[in-house]
């Protein structure tokens, strides 16, 4: 029996390797997609029906070769999470032009043409999702986010536009914002007086991002919030 492919873009040591874990657990065959193979060869020996591809989210060629890698390999994709994103910590007057134009490439136009690679296959499938992970940096742009506000408020706004044309049409698409710090080695190491309840799970994250797959016609979510339950908003 064939099993349903999903394509994690952006796979790393935290949220991309949960949600990679958590959709091989449920029976499918995943694509981890990185911009080095080096990041996602352990986890490829962990998964059973798991492919690694070095991709760059931002070029489109390479983007459609890996995803015609993908299709012949593992088959159609059912299910796409969008987890690349970057940006650069300054003020608008610290903000270099070329950092703020390379994380709208990752954040907004890397969406944008992995979402378009997709979307031909899963028109012709049952219940398809697009999953994009976002931050609350897509709703407040505060002073030191310049980069990284701009550019996750330009992707939840194209996210909303696909969701728009894309729903009717019969594909799930989903905005999911992370209100808070995901436990990561480096964070913790930044925050060593932080319990482990200031942190957000990356397995818990994986957990709601599944189930919006899994969700009926009747009641789609578009856009969901998660933050830890002590998070202040």
């Amino acid at each position: 029996m064939t099993k349903p492919v999903c394509a994690v873009v952006g796979v790393g040591a935290g949220n991309g390797s949960a949600f990679s874990r958590r959709f091989a657990r449920e029976g499918y065959a995943v694509a981890l997609l990185a911009r080095s193979r080096t990041t996602t060869e352990n986890l490829e020996s962990e998964l059973e029906h798991a492919r690694a591809y070095a991709c760059d989210a931002t070029d489109a060629r390479s983007i459609n070769a890996t995803f015609a890698g993908i299709e012949r390999d593992l088959g159609t994709v059912n299910v796409l999470i969008y987890n690349a994103g970057s940006g650069d910590w300054s003020n608008i007057e610290h903000t270099d032009p070329a950092a703020f134009e390379a994380a709208w490439r990752i954040n907004a136009l890397g969406c944008l043409l992995c979402a378009r690679r997709v979307i031909p296959g899963m028109k012709k499938l049952q219940n398809p999702s697009i999953v994009i992970i976002g931050a609350t940096a897509s709703l407040k742009g505060n002073a030191g986010f310049t980069s990284f506000a701009s550019a996750k408020a330009a992707q939840r706004s194209l996210v909303q536009s696909m969701a728009r044309h894309l729903d009717p049409q019969g594909i799930h698409v989903a905005y999911v914002i992370i209100d808070g710090v995901v436990a990561l080695p480096r964070t913790r190491k930044a925050m060593p007086d932080k319990p482990d309840d200031f942190f957000m799970n990356p397995d818990h994250i994986a957990d709601t991002v599944f189930y919006l797959t899994t969700q009926q016609r009747s009641a789609w979510t578009f856009e969901l919030d998660l933050r830890p339950f002590a998070e202040k908003w």
